[in-house]
C-alpha cells in the first residue's frame, strides 16, 4: 500500500476506507463474461441459459461452473470450461470500457483521504485489463485478485485481503459492488454495501441482498456521493477546522 498518499486526514488517525468491485461496477464487462461463460459451457455440450449465467457473474469460476451445471456431470471437463471461459474473455479485452464517472469517483475517494481499493476475484490477468480500462491508478492503493483468497465471492475472502493490503478495519470500510454476491460477501464481515445496477442486476434484488445504498452507475454515486455511506467516511476523515 502507498500510504503516502493517503491524505493527511486519514494519515493522523484511524485509517478508513472503500473498496470496489471491478467487473460490472467500475468496468463495463459483465455481459462479455456472460458471453464467454455460455461459448465455454456450450463447447463441452451444456446449453446454459444467457440469464441464468449472468445472475452468477460475480461468484470465482469454480463456483459458478458448480451452480449451472448438473452435480452428477464428469468434472474432467470442468478445468477445460474454465481455460474456455478465460481465453474467450481476453479476446475481448480490447473492447472494455470503463462506465462513465468510475476514474472520477475513485479520484473523489482518494482526494478525500480515503484509502481504495479494487477487492476483485478476477483472474490477475484480467485484472489488469480492466485497470487498463479504468485508467484510475494514481487513485488506487492497493488491489486483489482471484491468487488473494481461498474462497471466492460470496465468501469474504477477497474483501479481507483488500482490508488487509490497505491497514483498514471492517469497522472504517465500505464496499460498492453490482451482484448479490458481492453484498453478501460484505455483510459477512458487517461492511455496509453500496451497489450499482450498471452490472444488470435490479435495484430490488441488491437491495434484499443486503445492499445499504443503491445507484444506478459510478456517475450516480459521485454525483450523491456526501449522502452516502461513503459521504459518512469522507467526513470522518476531514479534519475539523
Amino acid at each position: 500500500m502507498d500510504s503516502q498518499h493517503l491524505g493527511p486526514a486519514a494519515a493522523r488517525g484511524r485509517r478508513r476506507g472503500v473498496l470496489f468491485d471491478v467487473d460490472g461496477t467500475l468496468v463495463d464487462s459483465s455481459y462479455f463474461h456472460t458471453l464467454a461463460w455460455w461459448q465455454a459451457f456450450r463447447q463441452q455440450g451444456y446449453d446454459v441459459p444467457m440469464a441464468a449465467i449472468h445472475h452468477c457473474v460475480g461468484m470465482g469460476g469454480d463456483r459458478l461452473v458448480d451452480s449451472l451445471l448438473p452435480s452428477s456431470r464428469e468434472r474432467d471437463a470442468d478445468a477445460e470450461i474454465l481455460a474456455s471461459h478465460a481465453a474467450i474473455f481476453a479476446s475481448n479485452w480490447p473492447a472494455l470500457r470503463a462506465f462513465d464517472g468510475a476514474r472520477d469517483l475513485l479520484a473523489q475517494c482518494h482526494a478525500g483521504g480515503l484509502a481504495v481499493a479494487l477487492a476483485s476475484s478476477a483472474r490477475t490477468q484480467d485484472l489488469l485489463a480492466t485497470r487498463r480500462a479504468l485508467g484510475a491508478d494514481a487513485h488506487i492503493h492497493a488491489a486483489t485478485s482471484a491468487n488473494d483468497a481461498k474462497a471466492s465471492k460470496p465468501a469474504p475472502d477477497i474483501l479481507i485481503a483488500a482490508l488487509e493490503a490497505l491497514g483498514v478495519s471492517p469497522a472504517d470500510a465500505v464496499y460498492v459492488g453490482d451482484a448479490v454476491w458481492d453484498m453478501q460477501a460484505a455483510a459477512a464481515l458487517g461492511i455496509p454495501a453500496i451497489a450499482v445496477t450498471c452490472g444488470g442486476t435490479s435495484a430490488a434484488e441488491l437491495r434484499d441482498a443486503g445492499a445499504v445504498q443503491v445507484y444506478a452507475g459510478p456517475r450516480d454515486l459521485l454525483e450523491n456521493l456526501q449522502g452516502s455511506a461513503i459521504g459518512t467516511l469522507l467526513t470522518a476523515s476531514t479534519p475539523v477546522a
